[in-house]
């Protein structure tokens, strides 16, 4: 069976009850400080916090590779059960009907860096401080993984860039890293939307994307 399979098969078909989500995410985040293991809220209920409510079906926690296996055992030993879909990027964990997803590598070769987490910001899950990915990886995450069975990631990444208060020149660099050439369509039809995007942040990553001459003029007009 493939991954893709695997993910359809396991993945919950509807958001369970708020009550019995979080007292997971409770007993899964508390797992994982006792035994001081890093990790950031993306996915979902990232979005929910820094953009639009969305029904969140599951827990998406991104992990550096180093700690799964560590994160699989925690888990083990706080009544989860567990299982490596791909191990160079994905693992879950199950709980009263609850699906964590173990994340260590997104889209485009994404993993948690030293980088991320010193833009890693704190959020408030009813009542919860917890860290959460900044909203510009967490936009550009977003952007690089749509695909036509995930249009909503594109509209998840837009209701982020909608909030406003974007660090314009680190989602730069993290698009350079990750995507530009997405990240530039993804900006332009922001743009469309009339959403605030500078123009020079533009024409930043249209330079990163074409060769440029010496005196500024793009050598070729396609990429």
């Amino acid at each position: 069976m493939d991954i893709e399979s695997v993910r359809r098969a396991v993945h919950p078909e509807g958001p369970p009850e708020s009550e019995r989500l979080l007292a997971v995410m409770d007993d899964a985040v508390g797992a994982l400080r006792a035994a001081d293991i890093t990790f950031l809220l993306i996915g979902g209920l990232a979005t929910s916090m820094l953009g639009r409510g969305r029904g969140v079906t599951d827990i998406d926690l991104f992990v550096r590779d180093r700690d799964v296996g560590s994160v699989l055992s925690v888990f083990q030993q706080a009544g989860f059960d567990t299982m490596v879909v791909s191990p160079n990027w994905l693992a879950k964990a199950f709980k009263d009907d609850v699906l964590v997803d173990v994340i260590s590598r997104s889209t485009h070769d994404i993993t948690l860096t030293d980088e991320i987490l010193a833009h890693a910001i704190e959020v408030d899950v009813q009542g919860r401080r917890l860290p959460c990915v900044a909203p510009e990886d967490l936009i550009v995450m977003k952007a690089v993984a749509t695909t036509e069975d995930t249009a909503r990631y594109w509209y998840d990444a837009l209701s982020v860039l909608g909030r406003g208060n974007i660090d314009w020149p680190y989602l730069n660099r993290r698009a350079k890293q990750h995507g530009a050439r997405r990240m530039l369509g993804f900006l332009f039809f922001a743009q469309s939307m009339d959403l605030l995007v500078p123009d020079e942040v533009i024409a930043d990553l249209l330079d990163a994307v074409r060769p440029v001459a010496a005196g500024g003029i793009a050598s070729r007009t396609s990429d």
